[in-house]
Formats: C-alpha cells, sequence, structure tokens
C-alpha cells in the first residue's frame, strides 16, 4: 500500500522493462500502491510504461503575473516578517521581480540570454537567505551595503550560473538599475506600471500580482517590443513541428499521390538540379594556377571538399530513396527519415549533419545550389571582387586566411599574425554596386550577406538605429573587412 520513488531512470533503462512486466503481471495489487518515476526525456524510454502513466512537468509559469503569483504563495508570513529593516519586503519583491525576469528572458532565445541557463527556485532560496542574513547583521543604523548586494545577486547566487561576458554584464546591469537605495522611493518602478507594491502581509502582494497583465510586453525585461516577434514565430514553428511529426505515416492517403510518389516526384527534381561533383584534378589544376599555397587559396580547397561531400550524400541519398520505393532495395532506417522529412518539407537529418541549418528543404536545397555557385565560379573565374560571408562552412577559417595574406603582403614592415587584428567598415554599396575589389593599399575583402537583428542600419550617416517596427532582420550594405 505504499509508494515507490524511482529517480532519474533515464539512467536505468534496461530495468523499466522489468518493472512494466512485474507491476502488470502481478496478480494481486494493493489499490493504494503507486509508483513514482522521475526521468529526463529520452528517445528510447519504453513507450508503453509512458502510455500507461500519468504524466506530470515541473515548468516555470509563463509571464511575469503567474512568475510572482508562484514566488509569492510559498512565501510565508514568518519570512515576510523576518526583518524589521524597511528595506527587507522590497528586496524581497525586487528579488522575486528578477527571479521571474531571468526564467522569462529564456524564451527570447538568443536575444534574452547567449546560453539558455536553468535558473531555479534555489537561485532564488539562496539569494533570499542572503539578504535576511546580510540585513540581520548590518542593522537600521549602518544600513544596506548595496555594492554587496549587488555583487552577490550579479555575480554570485544568479551570476554563479553565467559563463558569458555579456550575460553577466546584462545580470550586472539588472542588479545595478534595480537594487539600491532609489528602489524604496515611491517614484520607483520595473518599468511603467511595475512597482513594488506595499503591504504587511503575503496576501496583500498576492493582491496587486493579480491585476497585473496576463502578458507582458518584451519591455518589461529591457527587450525592443520586436523580441516578441521573434518568441511568437519560434512558438508557432514549434507548434507545426509537433503537428507534422505525430501526422499518420503510413503509405497510402485519401485521393491524390501517395506519400511515396509525391517524394519519388520531389527527388527527381532535386537530382536534375543538383550540380556535378568536382573533378579533382581540374581543381588541383586550377588552383595551381592561382597560386596553390596562398592562404585563401588553400581556403578555398577546404570548402571545395565539404561541399563536394554535402553533394555526394544528397546524390546517394536521393537515389537509394527512389530505389527503395520502388521496391529494388531494402527501406533503411535513414531513408525512412529521409522520406518523412522531404514529404513534410523539412532536411533529412543525414544532410543535416555535414550542412548548415535552414527553416525548410526549399531554403536548404536553393541555398546548397548558390553555395556551389561561389565556389565553382571562384575556381573558374579567378578571385571574386566580393565574397558571399555566409555561403561558408568555415567562415572564421576565410577570415584568418585573410589575415594571414595581409601579414605577408606586410612582412617587409615587421608585421606577426599575432599581432595584425581585423578591422571592418560599413560601406555604402550593396552588392550589385561593387565593381572591382578592395583598394590596394588597405587590402582585405568585401563581404556580403550579412543581417542585423533587432537592431536597423542608416545608410546616410553609417550608424545603428533603432530597428522598424515589426522588422525582424535589416540587411547590411557591403563591409570592407582588412587586418
Amino acid at each position: 500500500g505504499g509508494w515507490l520513488l524511482l529517480q532519474n531512470c533515464h539512467l536505468g533503462l534496461e530495468f523499466l522493462n522489468e518493472l512494466m512486466d512485474t507491476i502488470t503481471m502481478k496478480e494481486s495489487v494493493n489499490e493504494h500502491f503507486r509508483t513514482w518515476i522521475t526521468t529526463e526525456a529520452h528517445p528510447e524510454f519504453p513507450i508503453n510504461l509512458l502510455q500507461s502513466s500519468i504524466k506530470f512537468t515541473n515548468e516555470p509559469p509563463q509571464g511575469v503575473k503567474a512568475g510572482l503569483k508562484r514566488t509569492y504563495s510559498a512565501v510565508t508570513q514568518d519570512l515576510l516578517g523576518a526583518s524589521k529593516m524597511p528595506q527587507w519586503k522590497p528586496l524581497l519583491y525586487a528579488v522575486a521581480f528578477l527571479h521571474t525576469t531571468v526564467q522569462e528572458r529564456r524564451k527570447f532565445g538568443p536575444l534574452g540570454w547567449n546560453i539558455p541557463y536553468e535558473f531555479n527556485q534555489a537561485d532564488f532560496s539562496a539569494s533570499v537567505q542572503f539578504l535576511q542574513n546580510h540585513l540581520n547583521d548590518v542593522g537600521i543604523r549602518q544600513g544596506v551595503n548595496w555594492s554587496c548586494v549587488r555583487y552577490m545577486l550579479g555575480e554570485v547566487h544568479y551570476g554563479g550560473r553565467v559563463t558569458d561576458d555579456l550575460d553577466k554584464a546584462l545580470l550586472n546591469t539588472y542588479a545595478r538599475v534595480w537594487f539600491g537605495e532609489h528602489m524604496c522611493s515611491e517614484k520607483f518602478c520595473f518599468y511603467k506600471g511595475y512597482v513594488i507594491p506595499e503591504g504587511n502581509t503575503v496576501e496583500d502582494y498576492l493582491q496587486y500580482i493579480e491585476q497585473l497583465p496576463v502578458t507582458d510586453t518584451p519591455e518589461v525585461f529591457g527587450l525592443h517590443p520586436n523580441a516578441d516577434i521573434t518568441y511568437q514565430t519560434n512558438l508557432a514553428n514549434e507548434t507545426f513541428s509537433t503537428i507534422v511529426s505525430i501526422q499518420p505515416k503510413d503509405s497510402s492517403t485519401r485521393g491524390g499521390e501517395t506519400r511515396e510518389a509525391v517524394v519519388q516526384r520531389l527527388a527527381d527534381e532535386m537530382l536534375e538540379k543538383l550540380p556535378p561533383d568536382y573533378n579533382p584534378h581540374e581543381v588541383k589544376a586550377q588552383l595551381q594556377k592561382m597560386g596553390a599555397f596562398q592562404p585563401i587559396n588553400i581556403f578555398l580547397r577546404q570548402e571545395i571538399d565539404r561541399m563536394q561531400l554535402v553533394i555526394s550524400r544528397v546524390r546517394t541519398t536521393l537515389t537509394d530513396l527512389k530505389l527503395a520505393i520502388d521496391g529494388t532495395i531494402i527501406m533503411s532506417e535513414e531513408l525512412q527519415d529521409a522520406l518523412d522529412n522531404i514529404y513534410d518539407a523539412r532536411i533529412p537529418k543525414l544532410w543535416l549533419r555535414i550542412s548548415w541549418e535552414s527553416s525548410t528543404l526549399g531554403f536548404w536545397f536553393t541555398e546548397l545550389l548558390e553555395r556551389n555557385q561561389q565556389f565553382s565560379s571562384w575556381l573558374q573565374d579567378g578571385r571574386p571582387n566580393q565574397f558571399w560571408m555566409t555561403g561558408f562552412f568555415n567562415p572564421q577559417g576565410f577570415l584568418t586566411a585573410m589575415r594571414q595574406e595581409t601579414t605577408r603582403m606586410n612582412l617587409a614592415k615587421g608585421w606577426e599574425l599575432d599581432s595584425v587584428v581585423l578591422c571592418s567598415e560599413v560601406t555604402k554599396m550593396m552588392k550589385e554596386d561593387v565593381v572591382g575589389p578592395p583598394p590596394a593599399d588597405i587590402g582585405g575583402v568585401y563581404i556580403h550577406g550579412l543581417f542585423l537583428e533587432g537592431a536597423g542600419w542608416d545608410r546616410r550617416n553609417s550608424k545603428l538605429i533603432e530597428s522598424a517596427p515589426k522588422v525582424l532582420f535589416t540587411s547590411l550594405p557591403v563591409v570592407h573587412v582588412y587586418a
């Protein structure tokens, strides 16, 4: 009649089948008996055990209102009266607001945090315990040591999880702007309409939290309103992706073409458009003409090798898939994945592993043709006047090759690779306006294909500006990168 608790079951998957047999084959089971399992998501978790269970997930609530409500539901009256210092209650509420903010920023992806950190209740509890101890130590006469409070929150309790320098700067900015003597004044607010309420009971705070808006503008967290477009787009894509992935996968569909016929037609179209393989002897001969040991040409050789790998893999997969659909060869797991993904206009895992991210298969295949066009025309016609930077597998390697090239040009002046740094200047030219390479005395390269996310570009004055409402990406003009 008791409860059995099994934790971290993703580490003992073999035992779970045994557990399932024990529970289902047992003739008499006490009606009060329960098995409680904790696990991380795992692709090999026994599906029959999962289907016969009731699932619980524990995730941070969505929105400031829900986050604060959850935090204050766990706050006791004793905790609220733990210190007689006037700063205690505002500090407790501000830490709860900070806790909700750091959780909420995660939903905006890289705009919120460069790295998605697992902030949790322990961070909040540790911060509250520290504040309580600190206020008990300093007393009313000495007053709060705000620099200490900011350091402990921004660098230790929450900052201890943060590994990225810019994320650390962001967290310290929150600590600096929100935590200080000014937070006890009537004018203080986190954002318009989000203030620190006054109250003596937990109920007072919960009543104030109840009247906060259900959905928050990204500006509450210090983000541009356009950040919401990114969040809503990602949410919609995730929902559609889930719907598509649970569609029936049987061969026949009511009327119209079958799945296999659709995929076979798409495979034929792609094979027809797929560029021919690179001839290694021709590539070698062309590179020798251009100077095979120049850093930028070594880079080109590496890019062509990777492009050839993608072209070969795509050709092999599509050819095998057609044979498998005809029944000539057996449909393997990888080919089944390719069939499902091509039908859903997604990139097969086999291709994604050796290539680049893209939103749909159509965009991915178009990019394959465009990337290949850049490499083949570079090989045939010589070095281009400008480069499509985002069409490279290894853009950092391209910039390193350019630094090496500049260093060699300036060996007579005593330049060393370690002391050569990259500089960039956004020109006023679009890619159609480029008619020649950069000036010989400066050197470097012209690059295009870069976008700004969450900002706009003033072409006349060559400077960053706020992005226009509801515009997520702004195309940059040609950039001159030199060393």
